[in-house]
């Protein structure tokens, strides 16, 4: 069943905790790892992926740490997942590889209908952002904007997945 990792789930709490310190306050991985009882070394190197992807700072020194590059409301689930796992999540095997490739490709009768609902998955997790982790009321999935975090193909449901063309809101 599609859930997130340990990995992504790491850095949901390490950037939520983030989000909730006080403003340029730099902080530990070992801080957040204590909070959280994660190891620290596991969560030092979620923190740097994060970094590198630009939703935090690191402040070198004896009083570094991170700090929140973005805005939580400019963080998006997807993006985190991508950030840490390199990818998009995916409901099967084959829609991890690039090339969707599987043994079943000739014979298979369930890869378009569950294309679709990954590309529905997608749009959710682009559309959840950290303010809403961080307890701010959600939005309507109708209501949501569309983000492109995860790869735009991948979450805008094209007609031949039942959407219309153009309607990225199509849940």
């Amino acid at each position: 069943m599609l859930g997130l990792s340990k990995r992504t789930d790491y850095a949901l709490l390490a950037l939520s905790y983030l989000a909730r310190a006080e403003e340029g306050r730099a902080v530990r991985a070992r801080e957040i790892a204590e909070e959280h009882d994660m190891p620290v070394e596991l969560l030092s190197k979620i923190l740097q992926k994060l970094a590198r992807a630009g939703m935090l700072a690191s402040a070198p020194g004896p009083t570094g740490g991170y700090v929140m590059a973005r805005i939580p409301d400019d963080i998006s689930v997807g993006a985190v997942i991508a950030a840490v796992e390199g990818r998009a999540p995916a409901l099967v095997p084959c829609m991890k590889r690039d090339d969707h490739g599987c043994e079943q490709h000739t014979k298979c009768t369930i890869r378009m209908p569950l294309a679709s609902v990954n590309a529905r998955v997608h749009h959710l997790l682009a559309n959840i952002t950290l303010s809403e982790i961080n307890g701010q009321p959600p939005q309507t999935v109708d209501a949501l904007p569309a983000r492109a975090t995860i790869g735009a193909s991948a979450l805008r449901p094209t007609a031949r997945d039942g959407a219309p063309e153009g309607n990225p809101h199509h849940p």
